[in-house]
């Protein structure tokens, strides 16, 4: 959930939390790597891929 879709204050500061920990968590395993992560449509296919080798485009035509 976005921070403007949280129906109360409460959830809005969750979300604002979740999104800070996201991103250090994001900077510290890029760190590690040494390299940024893939983001977008170029992350969606490394996940895809990894999970079994095979692009998403290929699994949806089987």
């Amino acid at each position: 959930m976005g921070i403007e879709q949280a129906p109360t204050e409460k959830g809005k500061q969750a979300a604002r939390g979740l999104r800070k920990s996201a991103a250090k968590e994001e900077k510290k395993v890029e760190a590690q790597k040494g390299s940024d992560l893939a983001k977008g449509s170029e992350r969606f296919e490394e996940r895809s891929k990894s999970s079994d080798g095979k692009s998403a485009g290929a699994k949806q035509r089987l």
